[in-house]
């Protein structure tokens, strides 16, 4: 891992993402990209418009301010000593940080969320969930200040057919920086109920083709994955939740329902995302 990505908005959510990019960073010796994107009003940057007098000082007051809040922001002390790059564009927010991140060939996006409830409501209907339905990198999402960085266990919930298996290897990888155990899952529900022989044999099949000592293999009840996923990593105290995605369908394909609000703070763990 080179190259982290950090949407930045300014917002706290952004500040919280960029302190887990700056512990990365300085864990594997990598630069960090950080984009905000001016979506400005369509007139200002609508073509017909752009050559006008009026539009001229408007583009040229919000990248100005644009830039000085980048000069606040690269001074947060968590940058100190790391290689940063900082750029502004005119684009909207999700092809933006898709762009961004193929051309400067990203390895890893850590974006910040507001997400209040379920890992579902995460993602759905935002900027977040629609890069991490097309981003081809891994995307580590944050929705709180994280202190310090220190990923001891990582569960990594799937239904471990074989098409996970081509996302698997970068699961480990992530997780050998750190020196993380893999809590490996899989959520049994009444909706989609199998038995546990039937499991064991099909996570150790999955596991055959990896070379891999330091994790576990755990079965869980619920009356859904979501709830599952949740649940089981409270119980275990787990640092992060690691899942696979698919790009057409992002996450709906892996949950079926929501939670209750009384599991809304689990869900405030990082979660990192590999599209297969």
């Amino acid at each position: 891992m080179k190259r982290i990505l950090v949407p930045v908005d300014f917002s706290k959510e952004a500040e919280n993402a960029a302190k887990v990019a700056a512990s990365i960073a300085r864990k594997t010796n990598s630069e960090i990209f950080l984009v905000h994107m001016l979506e400005l009003p369509v007139t200002t940057i609508d073509p017909a418009e752009m050559n006008t007098i009026s539009s001229e000082p408007q583009i040229i007051y919000f990248m100005k301010l644009a830039r000085e809040k980048f000069d606040k922001f690269k001074n947060l002390p968590f940058f100190k000593g790391l290689r940063v790059v900082e750029s502004v564009q005119f684009q909207h927010a999700f092809s933006g940080i898709i762009e961004e991140s193929k051309k400067n060939k990203i390895d890893l996006i850590v974006m910040g969320s507001q997400g209040a409830s379920g890992l579902q409501e995460m993602f759905i209907g935002s900027n977040t969930e629609k890069v991490v339905r097309k981003s081809n990198v891994p995307v580590l999402v944050i929705k709180k200040d994280v202190e310090e960085f220190n990923i001891e266990d990582i569960v990594f919930a799937s239904d471990f057919n074989v098409e996970s298996k081509s996302t698997f290897q970068r699961v480990i990888d992530f997780a050998q920086l750190f020196d993380a155990r893999i809590h490996l899952l899989y959520v049994n529900t009444i909706h989609n109920f199998n038995t546990s022989e039937n499991i064991e044999k099909r996570i150790s099949d999955f596991m055959k083709d990896f070379d891999l000592k330091n994790y576990t293999a755990n079965i869980y009840n619920d009356i859904s994955i979501e709830k599952g996923i949740l649940s089981f990593g409270r119980n275990i105290d787990a640092d992060l939740i690691a899942l696979n995605t698919h790009g057409r369908s992002g996450l709906s394909k892996l949950f079926n329902g929501s939670i209750g609000e009384e599991l809304a703070n689990h869900a405030l763990r990082p979660v990192i995302t590999f599209k297969i």
